[in-house]
């Protein structure tokens, strides 16, 4: 009765926070806001706070998905918006709107602000052949421009940022000290006669051009099909025509990126519509300030196949990567082009992208054929976020530049405030850190995998600049549970206080400090692997999580992993190990099936050897590999080429089919009632009959969506029998499209409340987060 009643009190309305910074006070931005809401119909409060201006709203979605829309459409005239960061919440019950008292009181801490695309009035400067900034690639105001990749202490100050070493002009100096001028105070002003200056490099450093010169050279050089190195804000990309196959294929091999996606830069929106169906969400994200990448449908997957760019791109992927230019350079750049160009991270796999020009040359040696760089340097990197729209929000896929190093709050209703800063050293995989002021967790931007000596150092460089920007050495920290992660064994280095976190608990601590979940909650968190507390591999979890603790109270069934991590470049070997655990030594007959007939004799011999004595097979509950067994089975996908792949092309096959169908599947009780070991998910009758649709030769599109209508029923299921109505969904499976919207949609019409990521990634890269969480509910004494 209860759960009943929790789920009746959240109605069809909600609460959209929204968190403002920018040119935000002092320009009637609340009048703005007050009128905005009350002519929709809208109950809730404005106010100031020390970092900008904060919104609560309370309506139907469709009219708070206008007011969002209205809030950057419809601005003051001197108003501007930085960052914008909506949330959307359970309501609160507001009656009527109103101006609150600004917020004066509390702790004030120190606010970096993220680096910000150009605003329209930077633009209209570079454009304007009587400007004195015309054609100038580092012009920027108050309203745009570089910030965290540029400051190295606080306060911002120019003598703590990358650009001290250039003095103002005359002119920029009386433009710096005008409180009427819109860049009063802009700390990385500057123009042609004063500040950082374009070159172009040939691969051993000799200078080929400069300022325009060297930009046109540039572009000259990628239409003629050559690979350029391009120093921007955080980091350099490597650009290249994305029209040109040769072109293309060049860069695979070079990089070493054989299937991967590459994002695409398109010179203006207009671009992007013709290759892409893109909504006014999509819109909005790819003209934000925080400009990311976002993850678009093609028009070729919606049946309007008339594209001009390399199918290389990305091979058998019915969405792109998309980004509209984001600093002056890339807008002249791509204004000088006329056509869209990739724009990838200047690195070799595995390693953090290049962020200074020498590094670079040593670095991208053999991959760029020529080298744009210029004199400013960058205080740390900062790759290019990635977005998806997601269940109708945004969701940061990869959270960097325009959006690091922003605070998330966590909550004081049921995270009580820290006694003193804590570090978090994250994940192996994905890596950000984050540090604790407070109340206020400070996440970093996009560190990568610690697989390679430079990430690890990348990984302690930007520990250290947090300490250093903050000004708050950690007292305690929190770390991945798994003992041999490379963030574990710094974390156990520091000498501090140390909590582990369990993974699984740390993806769903993640999302409920996101979303200021209520406790109790029934946390999914689907993943590929991550450290069980029972020595085996968790990834399929069902965690009940209460003020008091966590327990693990279902999970999928166990099977073996031939091979371990050396399984997972196979998904053959995958399936193989899921299969053995129906059929024993019967399977390796089954000539049939696709994993089968993908091995060689030779290994299928040892694969039977392995599991018949279980050597080198550890155990796993882990949805990612089950989704890379059935992509096995479906014959999509025996090996791959880049993390995901095989998970990806099973969701693509799903999205190509409309049905409502489901396979069996088995809740059983644990034989073993540990602590770790409780419900059961027995995937054993959905795959027996997934091998039977797939022996009958059923369509692969209709298996692909039965097998995740089955997943999302699932997750209805355990939910039902747990017995919790808020479910809170995370994990990297949950940047699956079709599951996310599904699972969604079945636990709405089940009258659950759920809830996942919007500003926080769902996979490793929100682990920081959720460990900080963990010690802020449970602080080791």
């Amino acid at each position: 009765m209860m759960m009943q009643a929790q789920r009746k009190q959240t109605g069809s309305a909600a609460r959209l926070r929204v968190q403002i910074r920018g040119a935000v006070q002092g320009v009637g931005f609340r009048p703005f806001v007050f009128r905005l809401a009350t002519e929709l119909g809208l109950c809730g409060w404005v106010n100031n706070s020390p970092q900008g201006v904060q919104i609560e709203v309370e309506g139907a979605r469709p009219t708070l998905d206008a007011f969002l829309l209205r809030l950057e459409t419809e601005l003051p005239p001197r108003a501007f918006i930085q960052s914008l960061e909506p949330s959307l919440l359970d309501p609160r019950g507001y009656v009527g709107f109103e101006i609150r008292p600004s917020e004066t009181g509390g702790q004030k801490t120190a606010l970096v602000l993220p680096d910000a695309g150009t605003c329209e009035d930077c633009l209209r400067d570079i454009r304007d052949p009587a400007n004195r900034r015309y054609r100038y690639p580092f012009t920027n105001c108050t309203n745009c421009g570089p910030r965290f990749s540029i400051i190295e202490a606080l306060p911002y100050d120019r003598a703590n940022t990358t650009m001290r070493g250039f003095a103002m002009c005359d002119a920029c100096a009386a433009e710096y000290h005008d409180p009427r001028d819109r860049r009063f105070h802009a700390q990385p002003n500057a123009c042609p006669d004063c500040g950082p200056q374009l070159v172009l490099w040939d691969e051993t450093g000799n200078v080929l051009a400069e300022r325009h010169a060297a930009l046109f050279a540039a572009a000259e050089a990628i239409r003629a099909g050559q690979i350029v190195a391009v120093k921007g804000l955080g980091g350099f990309h490597l650009m290249v025509d994305a029209r040109d196959d040769a072109a293309v294929r060049a860069l695979r091999q070079r990089k070493h990126r054989e299937e991967k996606p590459f994002a695409v830069m398109f010179p203006a929106l207009a671009a992007v519509e013709a290759e892409c169906a893109v909504t006014p969400i999509e819109a909005r994200l790819l003209r934000s300030p925080e400009a990311p990448i976002v993850l678009l449908q093609r028009q070729s997957a919606i049946r309007n196949p008339q594209s001009a760019i390399s199918s290389l791109l990305a091979p058998g992927n019915p969405y792109l990567g998309v980004l509209l230019p984001y600093t002056p350079l890339h807008h002249l750049l791509l204004a000088e082009l006329q056509f869209p160009v990739v724009a990838t991270s200047g690195n070799l796999s595995d390693e953090p992208i290049c962020t200074d020009e020498h590094e670079a040359l040593e670095r991208l040696h053999g991959i760029a054929d020529l080298f744009l760089v210029h004199n400013r340097p960058i205080a740390r990197h900062v790759d290019d976020s990635i977005a998806r729209v997601l269940a109708g929000r945004e969701a940061v896929l990869r959270r960097a530049r325009g959006y690091a190093p922003l605070p998330i709050h966590l909550p004081q209703t049921h995270l009580p405030q820290p006694t003193h800063a804590a570090l978090a050293t994250g994940a192996h995989l994905k890596n950000t850190v984050a540090l604790a002021v407070g109340n206020a967790a400070f996440v970093s931007q996009h560190i990568g995998d610690l697989e390679t000596a430079q990430a690890y150092a990348a990984f302690q460089h930007v520990i250290s600049s947090f300490e250093r920007l903050y000004e708050t050495p950690p007292q305690a920290v929190a770390c991945d549970a798994h003992p041999d992660y490379l963030s574990t064994q710094y974390a156990r280095a520091l000498q501090l206080p140390t909590q582990p976190v369990q993974h699984h608990l740390a993806h769903v601590l993640a999302c409920v400090a996101e979303n200021e979940i209520e406790l109790p909650v029934l946390g999914v968190a689907w993943d590929g692997t991550g450290y069980g507390l029972d020595g085996t591999i968790w990834g399929g979890e069902f965690l009940r999580v209460t003020k008091a603790g966590f327990e693990r109270a279902a999970h999928f069934r166990t099977f073996a992993l031939p091979g371990g991590d050396s399984a997972i470049r196979r998904p053959r070997r995958i399936a193989l190990g899921l299969l053995y655990e129906i059929f024993g030594d019967e399977l390796f007959a089954k000539r049939e099936l696709s994993p089968v007939r993908a091995c060689t004799k030779q290994e299928l011999d040892v694969l039977r050897a392995m599991l018949q004595r279980q050597l080198n097979c550890p155990r796993t509950s882990s949805a990612g590999r089950l989704f890379d067994a059935v992509a096995a089975l479906l014959g999509l996908r025996q090996e791959v080429c880049f993390e995901g792949q095989a998970a990806l092309e099973l969701e693509f096959a799903a999205t190509e089919t409309a049905t409502d169908e489901t396979y069996p599947f088995r809740l059983t009780e644990s034989a073993l009632r540990t602590p770790h070991s409780a419900l059961l998910f027995d995937w054993e009758p959905l795959m027996r009959a997934l091998l039977d649709d797939v022996c009958a030769g059923q369509m692969t599109n209709h298996l692909a969506a039965k097998f995740h209508n089955t997943l999302a029923d699932a997750i209805v299921a355990l939910a039902e029998r747990i017995g919790e109505a808020r479910v809170a969904l995370s994990g990297g499976c949950f940047q699956n499209k079709y599951l996310l919207e599904r699972a969604v949609q079945q636990l709405q019409s089940a009258g659950f409340r759920p809830y996942w990521h919007q500003r926080i990634p769902p996979n490793d890269g929100g682990i920081a987060l959720g460990q900080l969480a963990a010690l802020a509910l449970w602080p080791k004494e």
